[in-house]
């Protein structure tokens, strides 16, 4: 392929890729403008292209300028905010990673790769703000019967295990330990957090909960931290959520999410109590309880690597593992009763309550979303009753087909697969198998009432497959 074809097609590719890039040569021209880039600087590629760099954002400098920098030391930049104001006077925020490009041993340019940032900060430094004005009054009986915060009295269960749980989550309330809690995705982690807030001597003081997968790893760090003026062009001065705290709780969600060198910056202030704003060299004390939670089991993250294994540590100082709503069974008729109080209540509705085969197939699900999917699955039943009672047409779908190949499942894991008889004193292991094959498949295709998709789900193998083998079997069907 001709040289020319050859950078047209790298130009086409770039070109589609939906982040902005930014290729300057060795003298600081841009060489390569892609149209995401330009959209996010808001110019158009031809205002840029074969231009120097500081002629176009004249904000910048070589200092400022990730591009110019990486040109001068020939070393990469990794996931960098940068804010700046364009030619136009366009404010333009992004996070960006900006590598050197050389051939052979000489450095011939730049490129940078740009991720849009600017909705993504605002609506944090929104939520920022919000935090700072719930934190500055007590929160007042109203705002608690609105179910902003929660106390272990709001925690229904009747499971024994639960009742120990929340007897230790009281016994931890009374310290200022870090907690570690362990849950999966629905158990309901946040609302067992809060209750530990409202039962220890901090309640009256503020409680915050960041989602450390919901963000990228330099804003989380200086939502967190906060940020001092000029920290990187365009910051201001702002307190993090550890200053928002103080005094009170810092709720981190799915901490496993977290990038471990922000972890050991979190494990910093563990030991010592004190946080630093990004950009700032004074550190301010603070005094802030630390609770954490992670959704798979914590020394599974640290053997993956997710999580340090010293902050693990620090932080499991009070260890809390939350059952799956599969494990505390007697609470499903407790929960479904709630809930439909709870959205009686919100749609003006009085319905009493689900019949039994609602009951019969609330029981023998799984429940992968756990507590957090039954209450969705009353408000959709909500949705759809016209009477006072929850019936099977109410209930969604999916719910139905999961709880058909469950049970056909406990069904299949029972069954006692006959030997052939010994021959010479030896089971022949082609024909073991072939009996085996056929027990099996006669089991499942009775177990669906011989629908045969349902049973080469249960098998695990493809519907053609299972249709060959009935065929060699002489036609089973149930």
């Amino acid at each position: 392929m001709p040289m020319s074809e050859t950078v047209e097609m790298l130009q086409a590719i770039l070109g589609t890729i939906d982040e902005g890039i930014h290729v300057v040569d060795a003298s600081g021209i841009t060489i390569f403008y892609n149209h995401v880039a330009a959209s996010l600087d808001g110019l158009t590629q031809e205002e840029v292209l074969g231009k120097p760099l500081l002629d176009v954002f004249p904000s910048l400098d070589q200092q400022t300028s990730t591009l110019l920098r990486v040109i001068e030391n020939g070393q990469p930049i990794l996931n960098q905010p940068q804010t700046y104001t364009n030619w136009r006077g366009v404010r333009v925020e992004t996070i960006n990673t900006t590598l050197p490009v050389r051939v052979g041993k000489r450095l011939v340019g730049a490129v940078e790769v740009a991720k849009d940032i600017r909705k993504l900060r605002e609506l944090s430094e929104r939520l920022i703000d919000l935090q700072a004005q719930i934190a500055k009054p007590k929160r007042t009986k109203q705002s608690e019967a609105d179910g902003l915060i929660y106390h272990f009295e709001d925690i229904i269960t009747g499971s024994e295990p639960m009742h120990k749980l929340i007897e230790r989550g009281k016994r931890a309330a009374r310290t200022s330990s870090p907690v570690l809690v362990y849950g999966e995705t629905g158990t309901g982690k946040e609302l067992f957090v809060q209750s530990i807030h409202q039962a220890s001597g901090r309640s009256g003081r503020p409680f915050i909960a960041q989602n450390c997968a919901a963000l990228p790893a330099s804003l989380l760090e200086s939502i967190l931290f906060g940020t001092t003026k000029g920290s990187f062009t365009g910051a201001d001065d702002r307190p993090g959520l550890f200053e928002l705290a103080n005094g009170g709780t810092l709720f981190l969600d799915e901490l496993n999410s977290m990038p471990l060198e922000l972890q050991a910056k979190l494990l910093r202030v563990l030991q010592d109590g004190h946080i630093r704003r990004i950009g700032s060299e004074r550190s301010v004390q603070v005094d802030v309880r630390v609770i954490a939670a992670v959704n798979e089991p914590p020394l599974e993250s640290v053997k993956k690597g997710a999580m340090r294994a010293d902050l693990f540590y620090r932080l499991n100082v009070v260890s809390l593992e939350l059952p799956p709503l599969r494990e505390r069974r007697e609470d499903i008729d407790l929960l479904a009763g709630h809930f439909i109080e709870k959205y009686n209540r919100r749609f003006g509705m009085q319905v009493q309550g689900i019949d039994t085969a609602v009951q019969k197939r609330f029981h023998s699900y799984g429940w992968p979303g756990n507590v957090r999917e039954l209450e969705h699955v009353i408000e959709a039943a909500m949705n759809m009753v016209d009477g006072t009672i929850i019936a099977a047409e109410h209930i969604p779908a999916h719910l139905w087909e999961r709880t058909s190949l469950d049970s056909h499942k406990e069904g299949m894991e029972q069954i006692a697969l006959p030997l052939p008889p010994q021959e010479d004193g030896a089971w022949k292991l082609p024909e073991v198998l072939r009996k085996t094959e056929s027990v099996l498949i006669e089991k499942a295709m009775s177990s669906t009432g011989g629908n045969i998709l349902q049973a080469a789900k249960l098998l695990g193998i493809p519907r053609q497959t299972l249709q060959y083998k009935l065929a060699n079997l002489g036609g089973l069907r149930h």
